[in-house]
């Protein structure tokens, strides 16, 4: 068995399963979640289930986005799963404290973080071919990406890079550009090094330029009373797309008055995964 279930709790007619597993692309454990709406456990439903990819933000553990963002009630109604990954390795070693909640979605090179520090090879080469192979009810070929923070960038990152994959991304309050601000360089340096060409792999704004995939919306929620919205910067994005393949399809959504925090979160998570059911064919 692929993955260890450690609990489980009964929500909103569906499970929500907390799992682990020794991932072979980050060589240690690794924890997620993952909510199964009602359908899945009914007998009468036959068809396979599509995924929505949730990734977290910057310090952020698979519970936050479980527990404050209340995406099983919208699961429930469409008949989608969720899986919802860590942000990085959770190893005791005082060498690796900084990057502990910061994995940025990347691959690092540099070390000590480059011999478990792999979260954007770990989502596609590890994590979904083994809930593939594990959840057989489950249909990976129809998923969407979505993410917070952090990980709106993680989801743009692997969306921008993978359109294939995916039927549909979307991101709440997402950095959008962090080879441009001082948090993103910080952690970029730290992963990947100070040759500054390789950072541009892992930035939204820089991967929209060169994007070839299908011409599909991107949908971005952010609150206009988030504090950190000079870091974010979504209108560099937007600016960033004009001219590509995406140019007019940034559907780019401020929401007055609201900040960073999961009452955020949780108020447009309906919207956001309305928008997915569309794309995975379930409205």
């Amino acid at each position: 068995m692929t993955f260890t279930i450690e609990e489980s709790f009964a929500s909103f007619g569906g499970k929500m399963l907390k799992l682990s597993h020794e991932s072979t692309v980050n060589n240690c454990k690794m924890n997620l979640n993952l909510y199964l709406p009602h359908q899945y456990f009914d007998p009468d439903h036959k068809e396979q289930l599509p995924v929505l990819l949730f990734l977290s933000g910057l310090n952020s553990t698979p519970d936050n986005i479980s527990e404050k963002a209340y995406v099983p009630p919208s699961a429930n109604k469409y008949g989608f799963a969720v899986i919802l990954p860590d942000t990085s390795p959770r190893l005791e070693d005082e060498k690796l404290k900084n990057g502990i909640g910061a994995g940025m979605y990347l691959d690092a090179t540099e070390e000590p973080w480059n011999k478990n520090f792999h979260m954007y090879s770990y989502i596609l080469k590890d994590l979904i071919p083994s809930i593939r192979k594990e959840y057989t009810k489950l249909n990976l070929d129809r998923m969407s990406i979505c993410g917070h923070s952090m990980g709106g960038m993680g989801a743009l990152i692997i969306y921008l890079r993978n359109p294939d994959l995916f039927k549909s991304c979307s991101a709440f309050a997402p950095l959008t550009h962090p080879i441009g601000v001082k948090n993103g360089q910080k952690y970029f340096k730290m992963f990947l090094g100070a040759d500054e060409s390789k950072w541009t792999n892992y930035d939204p704004s820089c991967l929209i330029k060169h994007y070839d995939g299908p011409k599909r919306p991107i949908l971005i929620h952010q609150g206009t009373g988030d504090q950190g919205i000079k870091d974010l910067i979504p209108e560099y994005f937007l600016e960033a797309s004009k001219g590509t393949k995406l140019d007019g399809l940034i559907q780019l959504k401020y929401a007055e008055g609201y900040d960073h925090a999961y009452y955020f979160v949780s108020t447009f998570v309906p919207e956001q995964c309305e928008f997915h059911a569309k794309y995975l064919g379930l409205s």
